[in-house]
């Protein structure tokens, strides 16, 4: 059950790694602005209405935003890239387990770091499926939600997401979380986010022509894909 009214998505804390593509390098935030951000999520009246998440499983995940949430008393979502584990910058599979020993939630955001509505039916099912699978091994529990990786999918995508067993799939595509459907939505925080775009996040605010889009894209996307299903 989701009771939040907003989730956000954390990437990289600190200094990205070389390996870290250029165009990814504005998802990485200061532990500064981490823990600015985690303050400013602390005094809402209801700290409880934003969900935190974290995709791509590196290593800071551990040694940065792990102590940043005990600290404050919150919780989050790991979303980890299977295909990562125990490379250099990234968490392996004894920091999974000590995310989930403390508290926070573990999930999927496949084996590679792919759009997955480009993949082949084969390929698709093995980063869905797969990642799924070593993770519940690692956990000794069940892993049931998903981390969509560059908020990308199409019918497809959540159908067979579906069948591999995810309860619950999250988005980028911001705004208000608007029920406990299966599609879920997500935003960003951004090295170049200042205050007050964070605000705005936090509160789930969007111009009204700006959620219509938003809207209409989430549908287009559910549908895309349908036919030649």
């Amino acid at each position: 059950m989701v009771s939040e009214r907003v989730a956000i998505i954390f990437h990289g804390i600190g200094t990205p790694g070389p390996a870290v593509p250029e165009g990814e390098r504005r998802y990485w935030i200061s532990p500064a602005r981490y823990a600015a951000v985690l303050d400013r999520i602390l005094a809402l009246p209801d700290p409880r209405a934003v969900r935190i998440t974290f995709d791509d499983g590196n290593i800071s995940d551990l040694s940065i935003g792990l102590p940043g949430l005990v600290q404050r008393g919150l919780t989050a979502d790991f979303f980890v890239l299977t295909g990562r584990l125990g490379q250099p910058g990234s968490l392996a599979a004894e920091d999974v387990r000590a995310l989930r020993a403390a508290g926070m939630r573990i999930g999927s955001h496949g084996i590679d770091h792919r759009p997955w509505p480009t993949l082949d039916p084969e390929t698709l099912w093995a980063e869905l499926s797969g990642s799924r699978l070593r993770l519940t091994a690692i956990c000794g529990g069940p892993v049931t939600e998903a981390g969509i990786p560059f908020g990308s999918y199409d019918a497809r995508v959540l159908r067979d997401l579906r069948r591999a067993g995810y309860v619950r799939a999250w988005s980028s595509d911001g705004g208000r979380i608007g029920g406990d459907g299966f599609l879920l939505p997500r935003a960003s925080i951004t090295a170049d986010m200042d205050d007050a775009a964070l605000d705005a996040v936090l509160a789930g605010e969007m111009a009204p022509l700006r959620r219509l889009r938003r809207s209409l894209g989430m549908l287009r996307k559910q549908m895309s894909g349908r036919l030649s299903a």
